[in-house]
């Protein structure tokens, strides 16, 4: 009879050691190609504020690529690099690009749209832009009912007198709105409350190598109109610019809470995958 020595006789092998070293090495790969990939080809951007309504709303999340202007000191994440003057494979934005951008004195990032380039005079009177002493075409559009919820509430001090109800009887904002066309065939919508003190600046030539930023909520926005460190403090350097906002890639109305639960029905419809691009007149001559 034959007896099979691959029998388990109470082998006491000791089971294998994990590699600390080596899991470790692993996981910092796999963050340094998280940070390369945001710092050089794209990353996610949370809308925090109302001054790109209506085309941006609170809670709303999108894709800013990083290449579309070459790369600069702000490019890397969390802008570990020194301000330094200058961009790798530059290129300056177009007129009406959405941008993000870092101010000259801080370190936090804003969002804005692209209005004058180097060697242009813009001037703003009556809270309409003039380029080179051309007016900028402006259409007055039917009001925006913006359905109310909790990232945008439709305050009062922010949006006196707004409030109403669309023909469903729902809670609505009623939004002003403007269709703006740059002279390269850029257009876009934009809110104007009305009179403010950031309507009217004085003629300004934009230097070389800086961009000229409004933004699309005319009156609540801290762009280039508005001193610093409240505002950009008029133009601003070509390298202070991070990248390009491309589309939304989904919103929030403000009512997640911790539960999982609550997630879906937080999402507004509708916004997911929308274009941050201007649209543009075929016929337009720059």
């Amino acid at each position: 009879m034959s007896i099979d020595k691959t029998a388990d006789s109470g082998s006491s092998e000791k089971p294998e050691k994990t590699d600390w070293i080596g899991e470790f090495k692993s996981i910092a790969l796999l963050l340094l190609a998280v940070l390369a990939f945001h710092s050089l080809v794209a990353k996610p951007f949370y809308i925090p504020s109302v001054s790109m309504m209506p085309g941006l709303l609170v809670g709303d999340r999108l894709i800013v690529s990083k290449y579309a202007y070459g790369w600069s000191w702000v490019s890397p994440t969390f802008h570990i690099l020194p301000r330094m003057e200058g961009r790798l494979f530059g290129s300056l934005p177009e007129r009406g690009d959405v941008v993000i951008l870092t101010p000259r004195d801080q370190s936090s990032d804003y969002i804005k749209r692209v209005i004058g380039l180097p060697g242009d005079i813009v001037e703003l009177r009556g809270g309409q832009i003039f380029l080179n002493g051309i007016a900028v075409k402006q259409e007055v559009q039917p009001d925006l009912q913006l359905p109310i919820d909790a990232n945008s509430p439709c305050g009062e001090h922010e949006f006196p007198g707004a409030r109403g109800t669309d023909a469903a009887g729902n809670p609505v904002c009623n939004l002003p709105i403007l269709r703006e066309t740059l002279p390269n065939g850029a257009s876009y919508d934009i809110i104007d409350l009305g009179p403010q003190y950031t309507d009217d600046v004085a003629p300004i030539e934009i230097p070389e190598g800086q961009v000229y930023l409004l933004g699309d909520n005319r009156d609540l926005s801290a762009d280039s109109r508005v001193s610093s460190p409240l505002g950009l403090g008029g133009p601003i350097p070509w390298e202070n610019i991070g990248g390009r906002a491309e589309f939304i890639t989904f919103s929030l109305d403000g009512t997640t809470t911790l539960n999982p639960l609550s997630w879906w029905g937080a999402f507004r419809s509708g916004r997911a995958g929308t274009s941050l691009r201007p649209d543009k007149a075929v016929t337009a001559a720059e």
